[in-house]
């Protein structure tokens, strides 16, 4: 870390340098590959809203163009972190594994017992898939289940749910493919991880942990050690000394009492160039989950307690989407046919209706 003196922010400068970081405000990335780089990982639970979130960081991109880099393999899911699906740049995936999974899969032993899953229900999973999908192949969840109990591993009660993850959390696979359902719906389609991301060469722990942290901040910064330690789901011990090793490549700055830090590349950026008006008055629609709201523990920055009940109603870790202006949010919205349905907390200025309609265009380009 730099020993000079800890710049001092306010709220909307913050909120400014994370629009600018997540490509929601500023330049936009030319395709939605490069946005998952620049935010390394992206909530992918809800694939529809993920897609968006990948897409409104973009110039112009439409949904046929995320689905398309997902077709190329330009962009995986998978369980990076958190037991969460994310989007991520198959580059990636692997060191970021390195990092997680141990302890990603001791939390889960408790559960595997409880399941009557054993080592050998895992060994004999990844042997049945894997000769399923040597060679180009791919396979559907549904699929998947019917394969498996026909080779006499059971998957009722969560069962395959967890032989999915623990052989996606281990490297063995991944979601890659768009598949369309025979009603229209979307999902992605399982791949072997070694042939659909040719494995990088290895690099060491504790530097996997390093670019960890700087990644996540080129991407998300402003934001506290703690926030990223929720974020990866890591120690506060490997994130201090990741931030010592970074050194000069990050800028701590204050707000609201509370230590940020930042990449001093985005720092300086955004003081060399003020807010401009266009983004002073943008609104923005954006999807359920997405990162700018989930991407750190405390939310307090861009949301009122007041209205947390309105984002995840009845507290079911359901997130809806979200309506920011200023860089605050303002509101939800929902997708009605090809109409998007705005429900602000409080009534928008004309500006702000103006701004969200235009908002609401884009969207509908997107989906088409």
């Amino acid at each position: 870390m730099s020993s000079g003196p800890i710049a001092h922010a306010n709220r909307a400068d913050l909120l400014r340098m994370r629009r600018l970081a997540q490509a929601i405000d500023g330049p936009r990335e030319q395709d939605p590959a490069a946005v998952a780089r620049r935010l390394l990982a992206l909530q992918g639970q809800d694939f529809a809203a993920g897609c968006w979130a990948l897409a409104v960081r973009t110039d112009r991109a439409t949904r046929d163009d995320v689905l398309a880099e997902l077709d190329a393999g330009r962009i995986i899911r998978s369980w990076p972190m958190r037991g969460t699906l994310h989007f991520v740049p198959p580059d990636d995936l692997r060191w970021m594994l390195s990092v997680t999974t141990d302890r990603m899969v001791a939390g889960l032993a408790r559960r595997h017992e409880q399941l009557s899953l054993t080592a050998a229900d895992f060994a004999r999973a990844a042997d049945v898939v894997t000769g399923a999908l040597e060679g180009g192949g791919r396979i559907g969840r549904a699929e998947l289940m019917e394969l498996w109990e026909s080779a006499g591993i059971g998957t009722s009660g969560q069962r395959g749910y967890h032989l999915i993850y623990f052989l996606s959390q281990t490297g063995l696979l991944c979601w890659g493919p768009v598949v369309r359902g025979p009603n229209g719906t979307l999902a992605q389609a399982l791949v072997l991880l070694d042939e659909w991301a040719p494995a990088p060469p290895a690099i060491g722990a504790d530097e996997a942990s390093t670019r960890f942290l700087l990644r996540y901040l080129t991407g998300h910064g402003p934001a506290t050690i703690r926030d990223f330690v929720w974020w990866m789901k890591g120690t506060i011990g490997a994130a201090k000394a990741a931030r010592a090793e970074l050194g000069d490549a990050l800028t701590a700055i204050e707000c609201d009492g509370a230590e940020y830090l930042v990449t001093s590349e985005l720092a300086d950026r955004a003081a060399a160039t003020p807010a401009t008006r266009a983004e002073r008055e943008a609104v923005h629609l954006l999807p359920a989950f997405d990162e700018y709201l989930l991407g750190y523990q405390d939310r307090s920055p861009i949301l009122d307690d007041e209205h947390s009940e309105l984002i995840v109603p009845g507290g079911n870790g359901i997130f809806q989407p979200i309506i920011v202006a200023g860089g605050r949010i303002v509101g939800t919205w929902r997708r009605d046919g090809a109409r998007v349905v705005p429900a602000p907390f409080a009534e928008l200025s004309g500006a702000r209706r103006a701004r969200l309609g235009r908002a609401a265009s884009a969207y509908a380009r997107y989906a088409g």
